[in-house]
């Protein structure tokens, strides 16, 4: 079941700033963090050698206000990414809470990072980090809807086939049969939230569930 939702009520699932969730999301590993704590350490001393260089007029302040910048880089970085990955989502033209089982469940694995490493014959091979991920088919009484997937953890070990999923899908097409964008899901039956992005508040979306299952029901 597709149950059509206005923008005001995304607005209210997905927010514009980035929440908690978001931001640890968009934070990254601890290589990102150190990539994210380098360019800030750099730029910011940069900008401050820069500015007390400078006489003490408007070119002082804007260099001075870029080295603030610049050191808090590593907490507005994640906000503005998270931020712009919400926006992104809410660009398209029709949104539905879909209410359906899962059909299919399988594991898939995806290459994280790789890099050339040499062995100990002097020879360069190449290193890869792989992590399993949990694909999930979902479909609904009308039929096939679309694949959802992301990295799999010891608690997705009780999903099974035929369990109740509920998330937000979202298309420019208003028949919702072509390009179509999943957010993370909730299933509900073990009170189990799954996806790669939270893109959801979702205490919000447990809500509205609940509120739209007692209007059809």
């Amino acid at each position: 079941m597709l149950i059509p939702l206005s923008l005001s009520q995304v607005s209210k699932l997905i927010p514009s700033v980035a929440t908690g969730g978001q931001f640890k999301y968009a934070l990254g590993d601890p290589r990102k963090i150190l990539q994210r704590l380098i360019i800030s350490s750099i730029g910011g001393v940069i900008t401050f050698l820069i500015s007390v260089s400078q006489d003490r007029n408007q070119t002082y302040s804007l260099w001075l206000l870029m080295c603030v910048l610049f050191f808090l880089y590593i907490l507005w970085g994640p906000i503005l990414e998270a931020s712009r990955k919400n926006l992104s989502y809410r660009k398209n033209k029709f949104f539905s809470i879909f209410d359906g089982f899962i059909c299919d469940i399988y594991k898939t694995e995806k290459i994280e990072t790789s890099r050339e490493q040499t062995n100990r014959y002097g020879r360069l091979e190449l290193i890869e980090k792989k992590r399993t991920w949990l694909v999930l088919e979902l479909e609904d009484e009308d039929g096939y809807l679309s694949k959802l997937s992301f990295p799999m953890e010891n608690k997705h070990s009780q999903i099974q086939i035929g369990s109740r999923i509920r998330c937000l899908v979202s298309s420019n097409n208003r028949n919702f049969q072509k390009n179509l964008f999943l957010t993370d899901a909730w299933l509900p039956d073990l009170n189990l939230w799954i996806g790669d992005y939270p893109f959801l508040l979702r205490p919000a979306f447990e809500e509205i569930c609940t509120i739209y299952k007692n209007k059809f029901n």
